[in-house]
């Protein structure tokens, strides 16, 4: 029977691959509650193996006794150190004490310990994989994207990601006050107030309970902004420290440079990304457009474009794959243009297209042809997905038009077709809608 459970022992450890798995390996042999708990050496402190980052603050045994290298019974439990080069570095608890499990656990409790090893070894492999994957993606941001507005959530989704057990707030300095740039909402006012004692000659500052950390952004010796992390429950060790204050460090570099590309794009008539005008651009066409339109009679319509579930394909397929979906848009978007036709990437994943001379019923069929177009583009993104193995995606977009009536000002082209935007997008997307006063009108 002994023989018989070492075996099948033995054998589920080596199909593990998880903390979760081999606890339910141990359960499942000894039929009883087994706990496992590590020693966290930067912590200085016992954790609990099936939850990845959770501390274990107030254990309720005295745990002096693992040290000495020797199984220990307390309370009706039996304590086995776990052994990682003959010092312990955790223990296995449970409540079997009968003379078989004391017997499968003299045997069985160095392999047990090493696959634990293991599993922590990767974890920690994981983990340094994720950051690096995290620093390469912040550093891409930056070659296509310059409007923080756009690049501050990417920042946000992706370090929230990395650091999944503590909330993740990112301030930016306007006129010498933090101001939220993401998320949309922080109800913590200590937070807030602490941010003003954050100083570049003290750089980073975590909370006395190892719970709260502040990450200043610095660029040319000035404070610009911060990220802050912070739990009810967790506390912060010195790696995921580490890690937050290198994110940090290429966020601000990140940032540094957006305003940089910023300053030389407002001189600029091109989006980098694109090739379509960018939004500064579009706005004085939009001018002259209209103008035009009521100075010599002539119909014109606008096309707001926006790519479905767009945030889902950065997440899922990254955001190298994001880019290349934006460029294939637009190539798509500009093939089914008139010369004359002006378009342009107006932010983030939103295309605005001006269609001068154009009626409406003339800008339906644009629009309509347009999401056909990209509907049925099968588009490779083989080269530029990290995140998978999926090879090739399709997308789809919806579309809100508004023609342009004499009494209105040139504000209201585009923003009259974004309500209609809006509609196609609140009633299923991949659709066109017409706006009408009121209401928006399904195509």
């Amino acid at each position: 029977m002994l023989t018989e459970k070492l075996k099948t022992l033995s054998k589920a450890l080596n199909e593990s691959d998880s903390a979760e798995d081999i606890l339910k390996v141990l359960n499942d042999i000894f039929r009883k509650e087994v706990k496992v708990f590590v020693f966290d050496s930067q912590l200085g402190k016992f954790r609990d193996f099936s939850k990845y980052w959770t501390v274990e603050d107030n254990l309720y045994i005295d745990t002096d006794f693992i040290f000495n290298g020797k199984p220990a019974m307390k309370r009706g439990k039996i304590y086995y150190p776990l052994m990682k080069k003959n010092n312990p570095a955790g223990f296995l608890e449970i409540s079997d004490t009968s003379k078989e499990t004391l017997q499968l656990l003299d045997i069985a409790i160095y392999n047990i310990s090493l696959k634990i090893q293991n599993i922590i070894l990767t974890q920690k492999m994981q983990k340094s994989v994720e950051f690096h994957d995290a620093m390469k993606n912040i550093a891409k941001i930056i070659e296509t994207q310059y409007e923080l507005n756009y690049i501050i959530p990417l920042i946000g989704e992706i370090i929230d990601t990395f650091i999944s057990n503590h909330l993740i707030y990112i301030f930016l300095k306007e006129d010498g006050k933090f101001k939220l740039a993401w998320p949309s909402s922080c109800l913590d006012k200590d937070i807030i107030n602490n941010l003003d004692n954050l100083s570049v000659q003290t750089g980073i500052a975590i909370s006395n309970d190892k719970k709260t950390g502040y990450f200043p952004l610095i660029n040319e010796n000035s404070i610009i902004g911060a990220i802050v992390a912070k739990s009810a429950h967790e506390q912060l060790d010195s790696r995921e420290i580490e890690y937050l204050e290198q994110l940090a460090s290429q966020t601000s570099t990140t940032i540094n440079r957006a305003n940089v590309y910023a300053e030389i794009l407002k001189h600029a008539t091109l989006d980098a990304l694109t090739g379509f005008y960018n939004r500064r651009q579009m706005e004085e066409r939009i001018k002259q457009e209209t103008a035009s339109a009521k100075r010599k009679k002539t119909p014109l319509c606008a096309i707001m474009i926006d790519i479905d579930y767009f945030k889902s394909v950065n997440d899922t397929y990254g955001h190298a794959a994001g880019d290349y979906i934006l460029k294939t848009a637009s190539k798509i978007i500009r093939s089914q243009l008139r010369e004359y036709d002006i378009a342009s990437r107006y932010g983030g994943e939103e295309f605005a297209i001006i269609l001068p001379f154009t009626r409406e019923e003339e800008a339906v069929m644009v629009a309509d042809r347009l999401r056909k177009a990209v509907e049925s583009k099968i588009i490779n993104i083989e080269h530029v997905n990290t995140k998978n193995d999926t090879k090739t995606i399709q997308i789809t977009i919806s579309l809100g038009i508004y023609s342009f009536k004499e009494t209105d000002k040139p504000e209201e082209l585009l923003m009259k077709a974004d309500k209609a935007l809006y509609d196609a997008k609140e009633t299923g997307r991949n659709k066109v809608i017409i706006y009408k006063e009121n209401k928006g009108k399904n195509t």
